[in-house]
C-alpha cells in the first residue's frame, strides 16, 4: 500500500538531514519553524497557521465529516556540541539534534505529504502539529494547549524514536509510560571556618553527604516496592579552597514519579528528612521543589487502535509491551486534554551505541519511513472506528 510513497520516504530523509544541520534550541525555532511551514505549503489541501511564534499546525479537512486526530513532533534542539560525525552534522556551534527531534518533525512532514494526497479518503480532519520547545520547562506543549491547538482535537498521537530498540519495533502500552518528572534545590546554611578547627563551624559538607544517604530512603524504605519512584541528586557545589571549611552547599536533583499521591509523598518526606537532618547539627535550609513535566498517561482504546495498525502492516511479531520509562515528556500536556497515545519506535543498530542526549548520539534513518507508516495507518484505523472518545475535562 505504501510503496507508492518511495518519493516521500526519500524526502523524509533529506528533511531530517537538513533540520540535523541546522539544530535551534527552545523557543528559538524560527528557522525551523519557517522550513515547516515552507515545506507543508508545497502540498496542498492544507489550512496552515502559526499558534505561537515557533510552532506550526497544519489543518487537513477531508471528503466526509469525522473524528479530529491530532498528530504531533517536537522540532526543538539541545545545548550540546556535536561529536558524531557525518556529512550532515551541525553547523551550529554548542547545538544539536541529540534526541531525534530532527527524525520526529521529518516523519510528521511525510505523513502530512502522504495524507494530503488522500485527503479524498479521509473521514474526519488530521491536525499535524509542529511543536516547539519540548526540551525545556513549562515547555512547548503547554503553551499550544494555552493557545487552542488541542481545543477542537478529539484524540492526538505522538512517535518517539529510539536507539536503544531494535530498528522498526513498535513499544505501546495503556496508561502512564513516562514519569511526573520534577526538579529540587536544597541549600544547606552552616558556619564555615578554618578546615583545621572543624569544632568551631557547622559543616554542611557533612549535613550534605548525611542528606544525600538519607535521601534515598524515601525510594527503598518509605515508599511500596510496587511503585516506582527514583531521587537522584546530582549536583553539588561547594567550597573554594583546600583548607577552608564552607558556610554553605547547595544540592541539586531530580524526583520521578508515576502517580501523584506518591509525588506529593515523596516531597513531603524530602522536606522532613531534611529539616531533621540540617536541624540536628545545628545548621538551617531552603528547599525548593518544583514540579516538572506531569506523566504522559496512554489511552487504552486509542492505543489498541495504533496496535491494529502496526500489525496490520507488519505483525504481531513488531509490536511489544512498553515499560513505563522514567524519562519525562511534555507531551503529557496533550494527553492530559484529550484521548492520546505516545509511540515508541526502534531505530537502533550495530553502531548506535551512544545513549539520547550523547555528543555522539545518532539513530538508524531507516526508522523513518515506519514512522511515516504507522502515522498514516493509525489515521484511517482510527478515523474510520467505531469507538466513542470522549475529551478529558479539565
Amino acid at each position: 500500500m505504501m510503496d507508492e510513497y518511495a518519493a516521500t520516504y526519500k524526502n523524509v530523509i533529506e528533511w531530517r538531514r537538513h533540520l540535523h544541520q541546522y539544530p535551534e534550541l527552545s523557543f528559538q525555532e524560527e528557522k525551523t519553524a519557517q522550513f515547516v511551514y515552507d515545506t507543508l505549503s508545497t502540498f496542498g489541501n492544507l489550512d496552515i497557521r502559526r499558534p505561537t511564534r515557533t510552532s506550526v499546525v497544519a489543518r487537513l479537512i477531508g471528503s466526509r465529516t469525522g473524528k479530529r486526530i491530532g498528530l504531533r513532533a517536537d522540532m526543538d534542539a539541545l545545548p550540546i556540541q556535536e561529536e558524531h560525525e557525518s556529512d550532515f552534522s551541525s553547523r551550529h556551534s554548542g547545538v544539536m539534534h541529540a534526541c531525534g527531534h530532527d527524525g520526529h518533525t521529518a516523519m510528521l512532514l511525510g505523513a502530512a505529504e502522504v495524507l494530503s494526497q488522500r485527503k479524498d479518503e479521509i473521514r474526519g480532519e488530521v491536525y499535524f502539529i509542529f511543536q516547539h520547545a519540548e526540551e525545556v520547562h513549562p515547555g512547548g506543549a503547554q503553551e499550544m494547549v494555552q493557545a487552542g491547538v488541542t481545543d477542537h482535537l478529539d484524540m492526538c498521537l505522538a512517535i518517539h524514536l529510539f536507539s536503544a530498540m531494535p530498528l522498526g519495533k513498535i513499544g505501546l502500552a495503556s496508561g502512564a509510560v513516562t514519569a511526573n518528572s520534577d526538579r529540587f534545590d536544597i541549600t544547606i546554611q552552616g558556619k564555615g571556618g578554618h578546615a583545621s578547627q572543624p569544632e568551631q563551624c557547622v559543616d554542611p559538607l557533612v549535613i550534605a553527604s548525611q542528606l544525600i544517604s538519607h535521601l534515598q530512603t524515601i525510594s527503598s524504605r518509605h515508599t511500596d516496592p510496587a511503585e516506582r519512584l527514583v531521587l537522584s541528586v546530582t549536583m553539588c557545589s561547594a567550597g573554594s579552597a583546600y583548607n577552608v571549611i564552607p558556610d554553605t552547599v547547595t544540592l541539586g536533583g531530580t524526583l520521578r514519579t508515576f502517580k501523584e499521591e506518591i509525588r506529593e509523598q515523596a516531597k513531603l518526606r524530602m522536606e522532613q528528612i531534611i529539616k531533621g537532618v540540617t536541624e540536628a547539627h545545628g545548621a538551617s535550609y531552603e528547599f525548593d521543589f518544583r514540579h516538572g513535566y506531569k506523566s504522559v498517561v496512554n489511552d487504552r482504546d486509542i492505543t489498541e487502535l495504533v496496535k491494529q495498525a502496526a500489525v496490520s502492516l507488519w505483525g504481531e511479531e513488531q509490536v511489544f509491551p512498553l515499560e513505563p520509562m522514567m524519562g519525562g515528556e511534555d507531551f503529557s500536556a496533550f494527553s492530559e486534554r484529550v484521548p492520546s497515545c505516545y509511540i515508541a519506535l526502534g531505530a537502533g543498530g550495530e553502531e548506535m551505541i551512544y545513549p539520547h542526549h550523547h555528543p555522539k548520539f545518532t539513530f538508524d534513518e531507516n526508522a523513518l519511513p515506519a514512522g511515516v507508516k504507522i502515522f498514516v495507518n493509525s489515521v484511517f484505523f482510527i478515523l474510520n472506528s467505531h469507538h466513542t472518545f470522549s475529551v478529558k475535562a479539565y
